[in-house]
């Protein structure tokens, strides 16, 4: 069974209806394969990731998604990120008055309660927040402050991917996870998503740069262009982009 499947999607700001951002979107995820999506600014990237992950302000007009089976978009989009869909954000948000720490431990155990799980104990939280922490350069100190308030750019980008190896979702749904990173913390970021690639996992890398695809290498590259898919290939596809830009397909999607 594909993990993710989304059928003929169109979509639309929820304030703005009449103006399809996606328009037909077609894609399947099977478990263990890495799928990245590129295109130019405004082809729907970002409505992609926004529609799957349920968030505010943009609605799905017609179509399906689903996840493992069931309709995604009959869950609230707490109930999908319980349910095993994790998005890392192109701007990750802050949160003052939350510490990291508690955050993660929170976030955490309603994973675990989903699962049918007992809460996590906390020296077992413990080490392995410290240990996920380490290994992606993200000092202790930021632990202990308000998510996000005060991080540089790549700070919040290692950040979101801690919460990402501590929650261990099914489907990840990475969404310009490299804008803002220079080249070390773009590689502690990829290593970071590396670790995590499995048989039982999903991922969907977003992207406007073949740079990332060189440390994350995905088993299929899909080129968006206009609210359409417009071109699928192998993780070559990425290279002939770089090379070559993104007009050919802009042109095509146009017409």
């Amino acid at each position: 069974m594909a993990l993710l499947e989304i059928k003929d999607l169109h979509a639309s700001l929820e304030d703005d209806t009449s103006k399809a951002i996606l328009k037909g979107i077609n894609l399947t995820i099977n478990p263990g394969e890495v799928h990245a999506i590129m295109g130019p600014n405004g082809a729907g990237k970002s409505t992609l990731s926004s529609v799957i992950a349920g968030r505010p302000g943009y609605v799905a007009t017609s179509g399906s998604i689903l996840y493992d089976g069931a309709d995604l978009m009959d869950m609230e989009p707490d109930e999908r990120a319980r349910a095993g869909v994790f998005l890392a954000f192109q701007y990750p948000v802050e949160i003052p008055g939350v510490a990291m720490a508690t955050f993660l431990k929170t976030a955490l155990n309603a994973r675990r309660k989903a699962r049918g799980e007992p809460d996590i104990e906390a020296l077992d939280f413990l080490k392995a927040m410290k240990a996920n922490a380490k290994r992606l350069g993200v000092a202790e100190d930021m632990l202990k402050r308000p998510v996000n308030v005060g991080f540089s750019g790549g700070e919040k980008k290692r950040v979101e991917i801690l919460q990402m190896a501590m929650m261990e979702p099914r489907m990840c749904v990475l969404d310009e996870t490299d804008s803002g990173l220079d080249i070390d913390a773009l590689k502690i970021v990829a290593d970071g998503v590396n670790a995590l690639r499995s048989p039982e996992r999903g991922m969907l890398i977003i992207t406007h740069y073949q740079r990332l695809l060189n440390y994350i290498v995905p088993d299929v590259v899909h080129v968006l262009a206009g609210g359409r898919i417009v071109k699928t290939g192998d993780k070559t596809l990425a290279e002939t982009l770089e090379a070559e830009g993104y007009a050919a397909f802009t042109d095509a999607a146009a017409a």
